[in-house]
């Protein structure tokens, strides 16, 4: 499955917290589009993601009532596939390749310092919503090595303080 290519928040505010009142008209479009169809369920929690960011518990509860497809199949669909995020994620999302060639290279150490200056652990979201840590085990850029990814823009060759570097130019 391909990843989605909207990696940004939801459009509500931190303030708000990530199960504030959502818009619903977007899901209510990609019902209309999708909503009949046998065997829409991925291509709608697809749309449903590119639409909030993640998967959120509102959404998929209306998902369930419009389309009539169980609520736990919702769940098990979303759990099983790594694309689906149930929680709310950062505005940037950071990968992090600690495969053989990364690893050897000093992959971890670029992760321990990425943690100290975002006092981030793997998986987790910043508290203002704007950085997500991933750990991966390939990125298919070896010959980079070690190697990261933020958002959709690779980095290679990473030394430990140079992505807290790179990250600070971000909006």
């Amino acid at each position: 499955m391909a990843e989605t290519s909207h990696v940004g928040p939801p459009r509500t505010s931190a303030a708000q917290g990530p199960e504030a009142t959502l818009d619903l008209s977007r899901l209510q479009r990609i019902l209309e589009e999708l909503g009949g169809q046998k065997g829409a369920v991925i291509p709608i929690l697809q749309r449903t993601q590119d639409a909030y960011g993640y998967l959120p518990r509102e959404a998929l509860r209306y998902i369930s009532d419009k389309t009539r497809i169980p609520l736990n199949q919702l769940y098990g669909v979303a759990t099983f596939y790594a694309q689906f995020h149930l929680q709310r994620r950062g505005r940037h999302i950071i990968r992090i390749c600690d495969g053989t060639a990364c690893h050897v290279r000093g992959a971890a150490k670029n992760i321990q310092s990425l943690q100290k200056a975002l006092g981030l652990t793997a998986g987790a979201t910043s508290k203002d919503y704007r950085y997500s840590m991933e750990i991966v085990y390939c990125l298919g850029s070896c010959g980079l090595a070690p190697v990261a990814v933020v958002d959709e823009r690779v980095y290679g060759r990473l030394g430990p303080d140079e992505l807290v570097h790179r990250l600070g130019g971000l909006e």
